[in-house]
């Protein structure tokens, strides 16, 4: 299942290809969401020092609502047995953020590209107006579908590109021109929305090119996003193989964040990690959200509607963090005979439900 790269050579359809094999590999099966030992306590915990600054109980029914629990449902329900099993959604044992997040209060649609290719998505095939005027279309779409739940429109731009060739530093990767990133930014800010700036680093270090971003991710609309397929830390050229993010990794990016969110007196940042596959990302029970950057796991694969169906099960939902994304591919996600773009009413109806959605 998967996606993109800039220079438009024979490696762009090589990544294809790859994306495809691994779409059909996974199997439709039921996953259970059943496990675990988490409880509401450490989040009700919190309740008193923000109170008076963001509503504890609409987020932790906001939280409920994602996982389909009923608000008269108990999370433990003691009438189960001995020893009742606990949900893994929602999650609850991440920290309630502090005051300004927007997540779940808000559904993020977002449209994602490059302005300097057709084939990356959404942004770089159609005019400044056509996107926005079709990205209007996509946030009415999901406020018709979920009148519960806000939605907040996102400009998903690709910062630093995979490359299929070296460069002149041998990293396999390009740093988009800041009028670029800018007029992503002006975008976002034409329609109210927010920024987020997506990062495949290739060959290079993947803090080196988050930190390069500082400018751009020390302002309040300006959020992240990673992608591990293009991550390569054991050195092939992208697109010859899936990339991989540890843990590890992660967290010291979302430290990163949370120390530009202290600095700059900021709203919390969102951390999105794209995830089509188990290796993309290790050790993904050790991420740790923060109050200060809320993550979000993003199924990023394309194919049939079972096969993301598939997908969202096997990589999201039976591996919680904390919030969850679904990728929608214009052209990919019908590519096969009988296939077809799955709407916000067929999304909704995920386990939990995804509060980040991804137009490419």
């Amino acid at each position: 299942m998967k996606k993109h790269l800039v220079i438009m050579t024979i490696s762009a359809l090589l990544v294809l290809l790859i994306g495809g094999f691994f779409a059909v590999r996974i199997a439709l099966e039921s996953v259970s969401v059943m496990a675990g030992d988490s409880s509401e306590d450490a989040q009700e915990s919190q309740a008193e020092e923000v109170a008076q600054t963001i509503d504890v109980e609409e987020y932790l029914q906001r939280m409920r609502t994602l996982a389909h629990v009923l608000e008269e449902e108990s999370l433990e329900d003691p009438s189960v047995e001995e020893n009742p099993p606990v949900l893994l959604w929602p999650v609850t044992d991440a920290p309630i953020p502090n005051p300004g997040a927007l997540l779940p209060f808000k559904r993020i649609v977002a449209y994602y590209g490059n302005f300097y290719s057709t084939r990356m998505g959404i942004l770089g095939e159609y005019s400044r107006d056509e996107v926005l005027r079709r990205l209007n279309e996509a946030v009415l779409d999901w406020e018709e579908a979920d009148p519960s739940t806000p939605v907040m429109p996102a400009i998903d731009y690709i910062a630093v590109t995979a490359q299929a060739s070296p460069g002149g530093d041998g990293l396999y990767r390009f740093r988009m021109p800041e009028e670029h990133i800018e007029r992503a930014i002006d975008m976002a800010d034409e329609i109210g929305g927010i920024v987020i700036l997506e990062v495949q680093a290739g060959l290079a270090n993947l803090m080196d090119e988050v930190e390069h971003l500082e400018p751009y991710l020390s302002l309040p609309q300006v959020h992240l996003a990673i992608d591990p397929e293009f991550a390569m830390k054991y050195r092939q050229p992208p697109g010859t193989a899936v990339g991989t993010v540890d843990a590890s990794e992660l967290n010291t990016i979302a430290e990163y964040l949370a120390e530009l969110v202290q600095t700059h007196d900021l709203p919390p940042k969102i951390l999105v990690v794209h995830r089509y596959t188990q290796s993309m990302v290790t050790n993904s029970d050790q991420i740790t959200p923060l109050a200060d950057v809320q993550v979000v796991m993003d199924m990023d694969g394309w194919g049939t509607p079972g096969q993301k169906i598939a997908t969202y099960k096997a990589y999201i939902q039976e591996e919680p963090v904390q919030f969850t994304g679904f990728k929608v591919f214009y052209k990919n996600d019908v590519r096969y005979t009988g296939s077809y773009l799955m709407s916000p009413e067929q999304i909704l109806q995920l386990l939990p439900k995804p509060i980040f959605i991804q137009y490419q």
